[in-house]
């Protein structure tokens, strides 16, 4: 008996769960993103990454619409993600990566700085990645950047760094858009139903981005 509840609960949960990303996916965000007025308009969009491996545990279903609609996409990954010792492996799994998600690798560009290190202890200065990511923009006259919102999915301080350095772009707000990837918090149950349903989750959501950072 006790096995049966559990059972319905997760179905219930499945259902709703179903529903939200239905909804989701449908919303004004997702109709709107990169399109101008209903057309098709492309652009050049850079996606904004803290660690070799966030752009396909995160990012992938967007890499993959981005580049069926013929978006020029670049991806700016700023460490190697070395806080293991693997950062020089890291690296060379996120060309791979890239190689299959159809992003040239001419366009993807990994940092290895001093100042930005891996690590839940390491600090990155805002200013310093405002500074790097401009510097990005100009060079590929960027018109979107994607990258995390402020919790950073899973609440890293480097992904939540990156979010911040981007927000110091705003000082021109009209001729850059930026999208942030919304963090969801997950029960036990979710998780669940997580699993059960990544396939078709994926299938869904060709655009996990939404809300714009800039106003």
């Amino acid at each position: 008996m006790d096995w049966l509840l559990v059972i319905l609960s997760l179905i219930v949960l499945w259902i709703a769960s179903l529903c939200k990303i239905i909804h989701t996916s449908s919303s004004p965000s997702r109709t709107f993103f990169l399109s101008n007025g209903g057309a098709f308009c492309k652009k050049n969009v850079l996606l904004v990454v803290a660690h070799p491996d966030d752009e396909s545990m995160f990012f992938s279903p967007t890499i993959s619409y981005l580049i069926s609609r013929g978006h020029n996409l670049h991806i700016l990954c700023l460490s190697i993600g070395n806080a293991d010792g693997m950062g020089n492996a890291r690296k060379h799994e996120l060309y791979k990566a890239c190689a299959v998600l159809k992003v040239p690798l001419q366009k993807v560009n990994v940092l290895d700085r001093p100042e930005l290190q891996d690590g839940f202890g390491q600090i990155w200065d805002h200013n310093l990645l405002a500074r790097i990511i401009k510097e990005e923009v100009s060079r590929h006259e960027i018109d979107v950047i994607i990258t995390f919102d402020g919790y950073g999915v899973s609440g890293h301080c480097n992904h939540c760094d990156v979010h911040y350095g981007v927000r110091l772009l705003q000082e021109n707000p009209q001729s850059l858009q930026a999208w942030e990837l919304v963090s969801y918090s997950f029960s036990l149950f979710s998780f669940l139903f997580l699993i059960m349903s990544e396939v078709f989750y994926f299938q869904v959501s060709y655009v996990v981005c939404s809300y714009y950072m800039f106003r």
